[in-house]
């Protein structure tokens, strides 16, 4: 494991993973501003988050810099600023528990899955169009939860309803993972 940790580092000196890191970084000064009441503050934070994973994605494919260390930590930080504002939206009652415990949960088997398939087949899983699009519809229903106050005045709860579609979509991911998984390990068992 520690060689191919090696082999994913060596080619990760660029600037859409140093955005990448970034966005790493960010996610715990978000928590602790959120959480230490100053929602509009952490909803800024969250915003240059969200556009560093836009801005990386499309510095790597611009300037061919598409690296494994990327599609490997990409996915994760975003996985990981994701599962960070729904807990905090959790633990100010703006969004439900069962939404939560079920996105906390793939994500945590999707992450020991990635690692696992880097570990024993040396395969990077990398985000595909329901992952992007999950991740997408979960920033839109986060930055409603900012607002949810507001919104529950109007009678109709816009982020809940977006945040059980960004659920579905984050399923629809992991079982498109799980597919692509079986379909690596069904060809390499085939070579061997």
């Amino acid at each position: 494991m520690k060689q191919k940790l090696k082999d994913l580092l060596k080619d990760a000196w660029n600037v859409p993973n140093a955005l990448t890191l970034f966005r790493l970084i960010l996610v715990p000064f978000f928590i602790i501003v959120y959480l230490n009441g100053h929602p509009y503050a952490a909803l800024a934070i969250f915003c240059v988050a969200s556009l560093t994973d836009m801005l990386d994605g499309y510095l790597a494919r611009k300037n061919n810099q598409i690296t494994s260390f990327g599609k490997l930590v990409d996915p994760f930080a975003d996985k990981l600023l994701v599962i960070s504002a729904l807990i905090c939206h959790g633990i100010k009652n703006e969004f439900p528990w069962a939404a939560i415990i079920l996105v906390t949960i793939k994500e945590i088997s999707m992450i020991t899955g990635a690692l696992l398939m880097l570990d024993r087949k040396n395969v990077v899983v990398h985000a595909n169009y329901w992952g992007k699009t999950a991740t997408c519809f979960f920033i839109a229903s986060l930055i409603a939860g900012f607002f949810h106050e507001l919104i529950a005045t109007s009678g109709f709860a816009y982020d809940i309803c977006l945040l059980w579609i960004s659920v579905v979509l984050s399923y629809c991911a992991a079982f498109s993972y799980l597919f692509e998984i079986i379909h690596i390990r069904t060809e390499s068992s085939h070579r061997t």
